[in-house]
């Protein structure tokens, strides 16, 4: 059952309210709970003991007797008095914006990597907070779903029984076990980079349709249709990184990912837990930032994206902006803005494709054509290139097979002793 919630937020000043109160609904939603009521006040500055007015707060009360709501959700990350102080006055239990997104982060979690990030970033918030009520219920809400280990063990304890130095000690815990799991996950990065192939990152603001672009990638130049990432029309439907390899017609090939999205103001807990989460968008040699340009807010999105990328470090890959769900957004797609910009639909397959031919432009630059005589007893070679490489002709010489192919710098270099050498004017 849906729960009914008021939603309210400070007007302050050079701030986009319809954007904020707009991006709380929804996630709201996204923790199953809706929005009975917008309360918004405007102020020069947060009140210090209760963050809105007291005014407010008295009007807050009446509002949820009257409507019979229990909770409030604030559209910003308020202290551990505030929040004691917010709820002893206005008899609402409350939540705040941080509280809300560890909420969700800790229903979507699924799997073990991503669920000891949010299980630190919760205790982290949590630790100043015991006392409050917002705490306790983020305990509970993720009772359910923290997994075994030292995140279920104390996941239904109560506030009084969590003491600052249990919850130090199971921090402590969940990091030692995270940076096994995470140098585990740089083992695996190391062996994809000794592939050779290039990688690239969808990137973007959460709901922007980063899933269901990689899964329209998959189905056209995946290994198999059964490696489809989950895909959902809500925010923060996934929250795990995944990679997959493309083939393409002409036997390039690359390592696509797809991250976490992100929300402005995403707490900084999340950040620095989901910071490994990130490293493939951080090692990434291109960048697609997915932007839902059916979104009237999406320019505030990119800015949102480009300054949690630069967040968490990641500043020196090149990028590609596409925006997507255009034909939501009912404008003309696909269409190309030089090779930096794309309007498109990840639904549509002749979008995807045009926008696959500007991640090959971007990716594969080092790639020449070049003609090789391979003696005939070396037949694994010209497997290899076959398979890896797009030969353009093949011909049987009395030496051996001569294949004229496009291919990297690194394959040119290895079989460099079997070029045929161009003959001079």
């Amino acid at each position: 059952m849906t729960e009914k919630v008021i939603i309210a937020g400070l007007e302050l000043p050079n701030q986009d309210m319809d954007y904020a109160m707009q991006e709380l609904a929804a996630l709201v939603e996204a923790n199953n709970m809706e929005a009975a009521e917008t309360v918004i006040q405007k102020l020069d500055r947060p009140n210090a003991a209760t963050y809105f007015g007291s005014g407010k707060v008295v009007e807050l009360h009446e509002l949820g007797e009257s409507i019979n709501v229990h909770t409030l959700v604030v559209n910003a990350e308020l202290s551990p008095s505030q929040i004691r102080n917010l709820e002893k006055e206005s008899k609402l239990d409350v939540i705040d914006r941080t509280g809300l997104i560890l909420e969700i982060f800790a229903n979507r979690a699924k799997s073990r990597e991503a669920k000891l990030q949010v299980e630190i970033a919760k205790l982290n918030y949590q630790m100043p907070r015991l006392r409050t009520s917002s705490s306790q219920r983020l305990d509970q809400q993720s009772a359910g779903d923290a997994g075994g280990g030292y995140t279920n063990r104390g996941a239904g304890e109560t506030k009084l029984e969590m003491n600052r130095r249990t919850i130090q000690q199971r921090i402590n815990n969940l990091n030692h076990e995270l940076k096994e799991m995470t140098t585990s996950s740089a083992v695996q990065r190391q062996k994809r980079d000794q592939t050779g192939l290039p990688s690239v990152a969808l990137v973007g603001y959460t709901n922007a349709g980063k899933s269901t672009t990689m899964n329209g990638l998959v189905r056209l130049y995946g290994e198999s249709d059964e490696k489809q990432v989950f895909e959902k029309n809500m925010l923060f439907a996934t929250l795990d990184t995944s990679v997959r390899k493309l083939t393409f017609p002409d036997q390039k090939q690359l390592l696509l990912s797809d991250t976490v999205g992100f929300v402005s103001n995403l707490p900084h807990q999340l950040i620095k837990a989901f910071r490994s989460t990130l490293a493939e968008a951080a090692q990434a040699d291109l960048l697609v930032q997915v932007v839902d340009v059916s979104d009237p807010h999406f320019r505030e999105m990119i800015q949102t994206t480009n300054e949690t990328l630069q967040e968490v470090g990641v500043t020196k890959a090149p990028m590609i902006v596409a925006f997507n769900k255009a034909d939501v957004a009912d404008v003309e797609f696909p269409t190309l803005e030089g090779n930096e910009e794309i309007t498109y639909s990840a639904k549509d397959k002749k979008s995807l494709i045009l926008l696959t031919n500007m991640i090959k432009q971007k990716v594969f630059t080092g790639y020449r054509e070049a003609t090789f005589l391979i003696p005939f007893d070396q037949g694994q070679i010209v497997d290899y290139l076959n398979q890896h490489t797009n030969v353009l002709k093949t011909d049987y010489k009395e030496t051996g097979t001569e294949i004229v192919t496009e291919l990297s710098s690194d394959d040119y270099q290895r079989f460099h002793k079997y070029l045929v050498e161009p003959v001079e004017d």
